[in-house]
């Protein structure tokens, strides 16, 4: 396991119906840096899973947790909402 790996859960969830973002906490040399994945969910008969593949009515909750997600980081970078270069 990697040092500066601290779990394996991301550090927000969005959600907007079936379209979910996680938002990851990554430790560089630089400082605290965030990755954000987003997913579709669906059930297979009775499990559920997760597809990194969108239909056309999925594109605007997409745009909506994308939206979400960059606030969540601005506002919680631990640089008081300033932008990171």
């Amino acid at each position: 396991m990697r040092k500066n790996y601290i779990m394996n859960t991301p550090a927000h969830t969005i959600r907007f119906g079936l379209i979910k973002a996680s938002i990851w906490r990554n430790q560089t040399k630089s400082g605290e840096r965030h990755s954000v994945s987003i997913v579709r969910l669906y059930k297979n008969g009775d499990v559920w899973k997760e597809s990194t593949r969108f239909g056309r009515d999925d594109l605007p909750l997409i745009a909506k947790v994308s939206d979400k997600a960059h606030t969540w980081i601005y506002e919680n970078n631990g640089r008081n909402g300033e932008a990171i270069e």
